[in-house]
């Protein structure tokens, strides 16, 4: 299918922000990485434990009193921006921003005056996690007003403000959370973790400064280049404040409904996982640590190795919703097979790496060895959260916002039941509580391909992913065979580890290009890169 000069135009700037976003995220994620180097190393497992205990509580919090309005916000900015109606995207952000101003205050009373209650009821088992959670709910406020100004800027299709903001909110939550749980632990691992858990906190007011900034920026660039735009339009003219609230939950609702399940099963595994340990014959002290092991250092294991899908769900919001808007169906379908390929073709690399290596990186990253057989089955995760992220965006771009809420409720029906089952058993223990979350991901992921089909024609391209799944295949030869040879010649994790990691994947990128599984078309549209790519492998014999 030929693409217009229009169309690659706008493809290269949905792929710029991913780019964007995807080097922020990464920055994040090593910042975040190192942090819990330190954390892990001040708190232990069990601090850890506590930690976890309370974040999914704040977690909760947070996205309930967000009610999906930022992804709202995303979507009919960017619907506006198209139609150059700006008076009417500016009005949506102003009301928005009125809605997180009640929604952030009232729940962050809500969490505060909840923490007792909570341990009260044995929601949650350990009490010392309660000054964790007293001390987050104040965050839960700011972060509201810093998620809807992200949405307002990101349906202008600028993920810059978001990646800049991402940035310095977690270089000054990892500052916080290591220099104060350092300072209190002799006073106890509750006062340890409380600290820690301040460093939300002070991410969420300097990441709001930051975004401040942007705000202004983006309103001089407003003056300048939509100076005849700024008038309302017929339909902002007839569209009242009331129908524009509806028309945001309307979005909204069922986009927080799906974002409330990550909470609320993060919640139940906090209910259920050390629960079903005990079953299975661990103490509570053990149960606390293997839950740690899962949460606090598998899952963001997981995150890091994700961290291109989550930018390109983010991104592909907008640049769907604009392509909506100017009924450009052939765009939508060209967007949405070049983000599946893209999850694909980083996520398989990702889990080879994290499920050949789970020990190794473990002890390595965490200084917790007994942490490997979580990590290694959460990297079955990798692959499906990065379809169900890709996919998710796809149908809240294509306005289908009630799907994606729907099918993580049934995913989380199976996760639970998956939970309680496989968590009881001695011989699966923690790595059941990592199977269910698997299962959890490819349930959402699955039906969310099936209704992108349904709208739009597009399903996986099959001999795409044969190619993708073989290079991964002799990717995972070449990383068995690298750690063993090296870790018996030298004995080094480190250089058998970062070794393997390297040698692996450059194995990947040559498989994958002999294979045929990497499109010219899709390199030539990475930003700063991609020419250059496409030149080396013209040059190879790969790409004619």
């Amino acid at each position: 299918m030929a693409e217009t000069s229009q169309g690659q135009t706008k493809g290269e700037k949905f792929l710029k922000g991913t780019f964007i976003l995807t080097i922020a995220s990464f920055v994040v994620k090593v910042i975040g990485s190192l942090n819990w180097i330190f954390v892990s190393r001040i708190l232990g497992g069990e601090g850890i434990g506590l930690y976890q205990m309370a974040f999914p509580i704040y977690f909760f919090a947070m996205t309930v009193s967000q009610a999906g309005i930022p992804v709202a916000i995303s979507i009919i900015t960017a619907e506006r921006v198209a139609l150059k109606d700006i008076f009417g995207a500016r009005r949506v952000f102003k009301i928005s921003m009125a809605l997180m101003l009640v929604t952030g205050i009232l729940f962050s009373l809500l969490t505060y005056f909840s923490a007792s209650w909570l341990i009260e009821l044995q929601l949650i088992r350990d009490a010392r996690a309660y000054m964790s959670v007293v001390v987050l709910s104040p965050t839960v406020f700011f972060v509201t007003f810093l998620a809807a100004s992200r949405g307002y800027l990101q349906g202008w299709q600028r993920m810059t403000p978001t990646a800049v903001s991402q940035i310095v909110e977690q270089i000054f939550r990892v500052i916080t959370m290591i220099v104060l749980a350092d300072l209190l632990l002799p006073f106890g691992l509750d006062y340890a973790a409380a600290g820690a858990s301040l460093g939300a906190f002070a991410g969420a007011i300097t990441g709001l400064i930051v975004l401040v900034y942007f705000h202004i920026k983006l309103n001089r660039d407003i003056e300048k280049n939509f100076a005849g735009y700024l008038e309302p339009t017929e339909q902002s003219k007839n569209e009242s404040t009331i129908s524009i609230i509806k028309r945001m939950f309307k979005l909204a609702l069922p986009v927080s409904a799906a974002s409330i399940m990550l909470p609320v099963v993060s919640n139940l595994d906090l209910m259920i996982v050390p629960q079903r340990l005990e079953v299975a014959g661990y103490s509570v002290r053990q149960a606390t640590e293997l839950f740690g092991y899962l949460n606090g250092m598998a899952v963001p294991l997981v995150n890091l190795a994700t961290i291109l899908t989550a930018s390109l769900a983010v991104s592909i919001v907008p640049a769907i919703s604009e392509a909506r808007a100017l009924k450009d169906t052939a765009r939508i379908y060209r967007q949405t097979a070049a983000a599946v390929r893209i999850s694909n073709f980083v996520c398989f690399p990702a889990f080879v790496i994290v499920f050949f290596l789970a020990t190794p990186i473990s002890s390595l990253i965490y200084n917790a060895p007994g942490a490997g057989p979580a990590v290694m089955i959460s990297a079955v995760s990798i692959i499906l959260l990065g379809l169900h992220q890709v996919s998710t965006g796809v149908l809240q771009g294509l306005g289908h916002t009630t799907i994606p809420m729907v099918n993580m409720i049934l995913a989380a029906a199976a996760k639970v039941f998956l939970n309680w089952e496989l968590t009881a058993m001695p011989s699966f223990g923690i790595m059941g509580a990592a199977w269910a979350t698997a299962a959890d991901m490819g349930v959402a992921a699955f039906i969310n391909l099936y209704f992108i089909y349904k709208y739009i024609g597009y399903k996986i391209e099959i001999a795409q992913l044969i190619k993708t799944i073989g290079a991964a295949a002799i990717m995972a030869a070449a990383v068995k065979i690298f750690y063993d040879f090296t870790i018996a010649e030298f004995g080094s994790a480190v250089i058998s580890t970062f070794g393997a990691v390297f040698f692996g994947f450059t194995i990947y990128v040559a498989a994958i290009a002999l294979l045929g599984g990497l499109l010219k078309e899709d390199m030539e549209r990475i930003p700063m890169v991609g020419r250059f790519g496409v030149k080396i492998f013209q040059r190879l014999g790969i790409f004619k």
